[in-house]
C-alpha cells in the first residue's frame, strides 16, 4: 500500500472510531469510504445533504468505487448523533457556516492524497458546500457535481421565514420512507446556507469555475429551479464545459434524489450522468446538439466520430441515451431557458 494511502487510511480509522464513540442514529449516518490500496486518477468527494447522512451517496459512491476511483463520503458536523431531539433539545448542527467550510477543506486535503484528479459533489446544501469549494479552490478540483443545490426555497415566503424566525422546524416528510437523518432543527441552522448561497449567486458572476454538473428536478418542491438555472448561466459563461440537467415531472424525482430510499426509483438516472459528464470533455453546447440529434433520430455512432468521442466517456453517453427514461424523458434546457428536448 502507498505511503499516503496508508496515513490517509489511518486517518479514516480514526474518523470511523470517533464516530463510534461518539453514537450515532444508526450505521447509516455513518461516514462512507469506497478506497482502492492505491491512488487512483480521480477521487471523488461527496457532502449529504441537511439534516441526512452519508447513505444518501452510498450508490453513486459505489458506482464511481466500481469504475476505479476512490471514494469519501465523511458525516458532516453536527450530523447523525443518537439522542431524544425535539425542540427542547435541538439537534447539534452548527449555525456558523464556517464550521463546514473548515471542515470541507479539511477533507479536500485528504482527498488529494487518494488521487490526481478531485471531483466534489452534494446534494441540496451539500451541493451549496461543493460549489463553495469549486469558486474558492478552482485550482484543486477538476468537476463539481451539483444536485439540486439549495440557491433558495421554492417560494420566496420560505426565504423570508428561514432569515427571520427563530424557532424549531420539523420536516412534513420526517417519516418518510429512507429518512435517516434528524427530523427537526432549529431554523438558523438553515439559514447559513441560505446565506451561503446567496453569495454564491453573487460569486458566480465574475469568479473562475471548474466545470459543473446541475441536476435539478421539475417534481422538486423545496427549492428554487430559476434560482439554479441563473447560477448555471453564469457559471457557463466561466466555464463551457458545464451541464444542466432538469428530471421531467413525469418521474416524480423529489428533493432527495440520490436513492432508491429516498425519492427517486430511478437513480440509476443519476448515477449514468454523473459518470457520462465526469468522463467527457463535451461541452454545454455540444452536448445540447449531440442530444437534439440524437431525439431526431440520428444516429449516435455517427455522432461519436464527428465529436472523436472514446472510452469510457462514449459508453455512459450512449448509456444514459438509450435508457429508457433517456433524453426523451429529460428536460435539457440552456440558459435562457429554451427547451431543446
Amino acid at each position: 500500500m502507498e505511503v499516503g494511502i496508508r496515513k490517509t487510511a489511518q486517518i479514516i480509522e480514526q474518523v470511523l472510531q470517533a464516530e463510534s464513540v461518539l453514537g450515532l442514529k444508526n450505521e447509516a449516518c455513518r461516514s462512507q469510504f469506497f478506497i482502492h490500496p492505491h491512488s487512483t486518477s480521480k477521487v471523488f468527494l461527496f457532502l449529504h445533504g441537511f439534516t441526512a447522512g452519508p447513505y444518501q451517496f452510498k450508490p453513486l459512491g459505489e458506482a464511481f468505487f466500481q469504475a476505479g476511483y476512490n471514494v469519501l463520503i465523511p458525516l458532516q458536523p453536527g450530523h447523525g448523533r443518537s439522542g431524544n431531539w425535539n425542540r427542547q433539545n435541538p439537534p447539534p448542527l452548527p449555525t456558523d457556516i464556517q464550521i463546514y467550510q473548515q471542515f470541507v477543506l479539511e477533507w479536500l486535503q485528504i482527498a488529494k492524497t487518494l488521487g490526481q484528479k478531485i471531483v466534489v459533489g452534494g446534494l441540496s446544501t451539500g451541493g451549496n458546500l461543493a460549489a463553495w469549494l469549486a469558486l474558492e479552490h478552482p485550482q484543486e478540483i477538476d468537476r463539481a457535481l451539483l444536485f439540486t443545490p439549495f440557491l433558495g426555497s421554492r417560494y420566496l415566503l420560505f426565504d423570508w421565514l428561514i432569515k427571520i424566525l427563530p424557532i424549531y422546524f420539523e420536516w412534513f416528510n420526517k417519516d418518510a420512507p429512507g429518512n435517516f437523518g434528524y427530523k427537526g432543527f432549529r431554523m438558523k441552522a438553515l439559514r447559513i446556507f441560505l446565506q451561503l448561497g446567496e453569495k454564491l449567486a453573487k460569486q458566480a458572476r465574475s469568479s473562475v469555475c471548474v466545470p459543473v454538473l446541475m441536476v435539478c428536478s421539475e417534481a422538486d418542491k423545496a427549492v428554487n429551479r430559476s434560482k439554479q438555472q441563473d447560477f448555471f448561466t453564469k457559471v457557463l459563461k466561466q466555464q463551457p464545459k458545464s451541464w444542466y440537467y432538469c428530471f421531467d415531472d413525469s418521474l416524480h424525482i423529489e428533493h432527495r434524489m440520490m436513492t432508491k430510499l429516498e425519492d427517486n426509483d430511478y437513480e440509476e438516472l443519476v448515477i449514468i450522468l454523473a459518470k457520462a459528464f465526469v468522463e467527457s470533455d463535451l461541452t454545454w453546447t455540444q452536448f445540447q446538439q449531440m442530444a437534439k440529434r440524437i431525439t431526431q433520430g440520428e444516429a449516435y455512432e455517427y455522432i461519436k466520430q464527428e465529436l472523436n468521442l472514446d472510452g469510457l466517456a462514449s459508453q455512459y453517453l450512449s448509456a444514459m441515451m438509450t435508457q429508457r427514461f433517456g433524453c426523451d424523458h429529460l428536460e435539457c434546457i440552456n440558459p435562457s431557458e429554451e427547451k431543446l428536448i
